[in-house]
């Protein structure tokens, strides 16, 4: 790595100034002739053009979200004594609602259950896991995320079943929302507590308002130290030099306008745990629109495959200092992003921005988000539709949608061979997405298929949960470059539960989230091929094994 270091507030980038010089011309030099820096701290809504302008004017509170945030200080202090004999914190949310929480609890050795899918199985587990000393976190900026409300039925009904009265019961829930969304009103008739979000700030910066703060500080974080370390960085956000946002901006502008529009996120081992998940919905979701983006791909450790390609810029991140090579990874990272976790969270926002100016995109829209949920809602009220599968290997039933210019190629008849068809489909420049509607725990193993699959097929692989990615790369599948292959995962399920006060059970709510989003991404006419698990044990390594024969 070169290109010289920037830092400030114990937070240093490496290797940034060389990405940038790579370019055919300078984002870094453009960004300051348009002053960016300055006119970003001063939350100007004018910098990425007339069509961003309204959306931008109320979505720059995360700027100086740190300074506001100190308001909450007292009363998370009162939250957490009045909630201190219930010492298992439970967040049901999705997306920016969690994402934030769950790197900011592993990072500092803090308990967290972490509550983001339909999955029947995974629910359950979480419902039967020391009920009579939790307390549930119900997070949704706008209030009626279906996942959350669903979760919090399942708990409130669990609640009652256990003996508790509903007064009991709504002590037990912490709301977080912002102020006139219907779940504060839903949490005033339960009895539970509210904490109002900053309704400036988007779900995917939200890291450090209320709806990171909140679940941290009761799982036992002292979250006024993220705020310091963020307020630190600040001060040097306005500046042309020293300044390690602009750096890592310019950057990631620079390299996707060069080419390299895929960003590995690699943990360098140094303290700071689960980052890449986080970052990789606040980049997707801000950039990958309109056709263009920057699409992240999470690599599991420095040793694992998909961290290197002429298309893609490879950045390390990590609590200590100083950067160089990957401990035990054997690559060298184009930039390396060092430094305490709040200020991380500040400078991969600003950065994040500053890539939007860019890349001249509006990085606080999500336009087709939507598109799932809808159809997602239509299928649960008209049925999943019918489905022939295109061939059943070992209880695996396989199902091709070829999309586009393959709709006539002739189909292979087993899953290797449909595993072939599939990435030898990839562009030189395209990327495969695999998406998991499984238990995230249960079914862990399911995530080896992405390395697997990286090596196989030498491109750039990512790998989701469903629905949770829905609400991170499921907007750059759908508005960013139409360059994906998608592999989708489900599974059957043998022991369902019910949506307490709905029609339909976490199954089914998950099966039209699967089949929703496969129609979605099939009618922009992109390959999708859907791998059904009859038993779910034993499906998962027999499809492991078929991904460790494409590579013989």
């Amino acid at each position: 790595m070169d290109g010289g270091c920037e830092g400030a507030a114990g937070l240093a980038v490496y290797g940034a100034e060389a990405v940038d010089a790579e370019a055919p011309a300078s984002a870094r030099a453009a960004l300051l002739a348009d002053d960016v820096p300055a006119r970003l701290t001063r939350k100007d809504p004018t910098l990425w053009g007339p069509d961003a302008q309204a959306e931008a004017a109320v979505r720059l509170g995360w700027v100086d979200t740190f300074r506001r945030s100190r308001e909450l200080l007292p009363q998370l202090a009162e939250l957490k004594a009045e909630l201190a004999d219930l010492d298992h914190v439970v967040l049901a949310g999705m997306g920016g609602s969690s994402l934030a929480p769950e790197v900011i609890t592993r990072t500092l050795g803090k308990s967290l259950t972490v509550l983001d899918t339909t999955d029947p199985g995974q629910v359950r587990a979480a419902l039967n896991d020391r009920l009579d000393r939790t307390v549930v976190v119900v997070a949704s900026k706008s209030g009626s995320t279906v996942e959350t409300d669903s979760h919090r039925r399942a708990y409130w009904q669990a609640f009652l079943d256990s003996g508790l009265t509903e007064a009991e019961a709504g002590r037990r829930f912490v709301v977080v929302t912002d102020p006139g969304s219907p779940l504060a009103e839903t949490a005033a008739e339960m009895g539970a507590f509210v904490v109002l979000a900053d309704p400036e700030v988007g779900g995917r910066y939200s890291a450090l308002t209320a709806f990171g703060l909140v679940p941290s500080a009761l799982a036992g974080v002292e979250v006024a130290e993220l705020l310091d370390q963020a307020e630190e960085l600040f001060g040097a956000l306005g500046g042309d030099r020293d300044n390690p946002g602009l750096g890592l901006g310019a950057a990631l502008g620079a390299a996707a306008t060069n080419g390299r529009d895929k960003v590995a996120l690699i943990s360098d081992g140094t303290g700071i745990d689960g980052l890449g998940d986080w970052a990789e919905q606040l980049i997707a979701e801000s950039t990958g629109k309109n056709g263009v983006g920057i699409l992240p791909v999470v690599i599991e450790d420095p040793s694992s495959p998909g961290a290197t390609g002429p298309d893609v810029l490879t950045v390390t991140y990590g609590g200590g200092l100083p950067a160089g090579a990957v401990p035990g990874g054997g690559i060298q990272a184009h930039v390396a992003v060092n430094g305490p976790l709040g200020a991380q969270f500040m400078a991969w926002e600003y950065a994040t921005a500053v890539a939007g100016v860019v890349l001249g995109i509006d990085p606080f829209n999500q336009p087709n988000v939507t598109e799932s949920k809808e159809n997602t809602n239509r299928l649960l009220g008209t049925g999943l539709p019918v489905e022939t599968p295109t061939f059943v290997d070992a209880g695996v039933e396989g199902y091709w949608f070829p999309g586009g210019s393959r709709q006539e190629a002739p189909l292979p008849g087993d899953l290797a061979g449909a595993l072939r068809l599939l990435i030898d489909g990839l562009a030189d420049d395209g990327y495969l997405a695999v998406m998991a509607y499984l238990d995230r725990f249960g079914d862990a193993k399911a995530g080896q298929v992405r390395p697997g699959l990286a090596t196989a097929s030498g491109r750039p692989v990512t790998f989701g949960w469903g629905p949770r990615f829905l609400h991170s790369t499921g907007q750059y599948h759908k508005g960013g470059p139409q360059l994906g292959s998608f592999l989708q995962i489900t599974g059957d399920v043998t022991d369902d539960l019910p949506v307490p006060g709905k029609p339909y059970s976490f199954a089914q709510l998950q099966a039209a989230q699967a089949a929703g989003d496969r129609q979605a991404l099939a009618e922009r006419g992109r390959p999708v091929l859907r791998l059904h698990l009859g038993d779910r044990a034993a499906g998962v390594p027999h499809v492991l094994d078929a991904v460790r024969g494409l590579r013989s």
